[in-house]
């Protein structure tokens, strides 16, 4: 871990990484991508420490409300977060200047900030976004081995279900000849439906391979999925697109079950939904006419 100061913090569509690199170990991530311009060992996060003075002062300073986005390169949940508290002290930035907020996490500890999520969504809007890969535990613990396992993460959205805070779900990525099977996606659906979310994200079924995520990539089947490199590189090639077989039976069973359940699952609609800001009124607010 180390620490830098930078000198924004918001992206232009109001995004924010509070760290660069991870800890989660999956062995799919498309973020040791060589193309992003990490000059760093990934697993030797990067802190902006100057994050949250950042922020406030770019709310403090904004005109319009919206959704703060945090998670798309890194999870702001990672085991140092837990230490250094930084997503913690931005919900409180956020929820001081009346700003919606969203972030993408495959861990348990959002749950430890449940009481300002509450908070914040009371009176705008929070959306908490968890990816799942696989229906698989002892799956799940080989290609996400330090993050919370997929039983877990079910377990964060049936918890925020509770709290009525809506939440989507990533399906992605879905690794050719490993978890691109009916029975893997019908078991995640399951979990997405009883768990009440709003929506789920799916690009497709496969992955996205460049180098540097490549490499790690091949490494880790070696390790664990002997022989699958090869048949990786036979079939695909350097693709930069990894489809499975199965990608057309597998979505028309994907879109069928979530028109069915009521699930949105057009990603366009989720990407609006996610970037809508709304205010909610308090009872202060409302006039003798709206009761």
């Amino acid at each position: 871990m180390h620490y830098v100061k930078t000198k924004g913090i918001l992206s232009a569509k109001n995004g924010m990484n509070i760290y660069r690199g991870c800890l989660h170990g999956c062995i799919y991530c498309d973020s040791r991508s060589r193309c992003y311009g990490m000059e760093h060992d990934f697993e030797d996060v990067e802190v902006k420490e100057n994050a949250v003075e950042l922020l406030e002062m770019t709310l403090r300073k904004k005109r319009n409300k919206c959704m703060i986005g945090t998670g798309s390169m890194t999870d702001p949940y990672i085991p140092i977060e837990k230490d250094l508290g930084y997503v913690r002290k931005v919900l409180e930035v956020t929820e001081r200047y009346g700003f919606g907020f969203t972030c993408i996490t495959k861990s348990s500890l959002i749950l430890r900030d449940m009481d300002i999520l509450k908070r914040i969504n009371e009176k705008t809007k929070v959306v908490v976004q968890m990816t799942l890969t696989t229906y698989d535990e002892d799956l799940c613990r080989i290609i996400e081995p330090f993050v919370a396992t997929t039983a877990e993460r079910y377990e964060v959205l049936k918890a925020f279900q509770k709290e009525n805070i809506p939440t989507v779900v990533w399906l992605s990525p879905v690794l050719p000849f490993i978890n691109d099977t009916e029975e893997n996606l019908n078991g995640i659906l399951d979990m997405c439906f009883d768990a009440g979310v709003a929506g789920i994200i799916c690009f497709g079924m496969g992955l996205t391979l460049r180098e540097g995520n490549r490499e790690y990539f091949y490494k880790k089947l070696d390790t664990h999925f002997p022989g699958m490199k090869e048949k990786y590189a036979k079939t695909y090639g350097n693709n930069y697109y990894v489809q499975s077989p199965d990608e057309r039976i597998l979505m028309k069973v994907f879109h069928d079950r979530c028109e069915t359940a009521g699930v949105m699952h057009d990603n366009d609609e989720i990407f609006t939904y996610l970037n809508t800001f709304e205010e909610k009124k308090t009872f202060e607010q409302m006039s003798l006419f709206d009761l």
